[in-house]
């Protein structure tokens, strides 16, 4: 970790901000400090605390998230402070120093580590829910060629039923090949994810994060028309947090102006679902009818 740079990252919440690495720091378990001493754990949020703004500490896969006190208890605005606390955790990282100590590491992996199946609205797609972290964004797996950077999702691929992986915080959905049975491999399969996981096996490695950086920037880039930014965030708000419940994510992809239409990317689950169609009209289509009165007649869907 000699050379990682700090991403400041602004959050809903005025009083929380994320400073993101390109690395990862922690795997599969997520870290909340409420105070010094209940940061014994971890030598770079017991530093952090010393800070008399912090309220309280997250570590989570490639982040530190700090909330401060409000601002009438504290007087201090992010914006005065970001920048110095970013190149004080900066500093850390280049020290050497771990995140998380190793004796806490080590026992960290005796602490369970619970699997279980949940169907999904697709019956070729089965969801594999954690009580751990996993994914700090989603991430989809067509084949095994895609799984690089991805040990957890190459070993997946492994079985010989798994067509595609999607991944997403503290879940995986799987979807299967059409001539396998899930009551055949549910349980082997819940029973490997839980094992690998146990073992504190790699994840993600590093450069999915890079990846995923470009990736992300080439859509920040794209200059949003106004229109198009009240329907992203219409799905963001409204319709992502029931699709994400069923294991699968949706994501906008373009409006035309001339035909009233919206295009949708749906992954996990949501991919070539039976019932994707249905929902789409039935639910997606008319709350963007109706939210966005004259703007809005269609929804498509591309199943990439």
């Amino acid at each position: 970790m000699s050379k990682i740079n700090i991403t400041v990252q602004l959050t809903n919440n005025d009083n929380i901000v994320k400073f993101v690495t390109k690395s990862f720091i922690t795997q599969s378990k997520s870290y909340e400090f409420n105070n010094i001493d209940d940061a014994k754990e971890s030598p770079i949020a017991q530093r952090l605390f010393h800070l008399p703004f912090v309220k309280t500490i997250y570590i989570s896969q490639n982040f530190i998230a700090i909330e401060k006190f409000p601002f009438n208890l504290t007087q201090v605005k992010w914006q005065d402070v970001q920048d110095e606390v970013a190149e004080s955790i900066s500093d850390y990282f280049k020290s050497g120093q771990p995140v998380i100590n190793e004796k806490d590491k080590e026992s960290s992996k005796k602490n369970p580590i619970t699997i279980y199946a949940e169907s999904t609205p697709n019956p070729e797609v089965l969801k594999f829910v954690a009580n751990r972290t996993l994914a700090n964004t989603v991430y989809e797996f067509k084949n095994k060629s895609e799984t690089v950077f991805a040990p957890l999702a190459n070993e997946l691929f492994n079985f010989p039923f798994v067509k595609e992986v999607f991944m997403n915080t503290n879940y995986i959905s799987i979807t299967k090949k059409n001539n396998y049975n899930w009551q055949e491999f549910s349980n082997e399969l819940r029973e490997f994810i839980r094992n690998y996981i146990e073992n504190n096996k790699t994840i993600f490695k590093d450069e999915i994060l890079q990846k995923k950086e470009q990736t992300n920037q080439l859509t920040e880039d794209r200059d949003y028309s106004e229109i198009e930014k009240e329907i992203i965030s219409i799905l963001n708000e409204y319709i992502r947090p029931a699709v994400e419940g069923d294991g699968g994510n949706i994501a906008f992809d373009s409006y035309n102006i001339d035909t009233k239409t919206v295009k949708v990317i749906l992954q996990g689950a949501c991919s070539g679902c039976p019932s994707s169609t249905v929902t789409l009209k039935n639910g997606i289509e008319n709350m963007l009818r109706e939210m966005l009165s004259g703007k809005v007649d269609y929804v498509e869907a591309l199943n990439e």
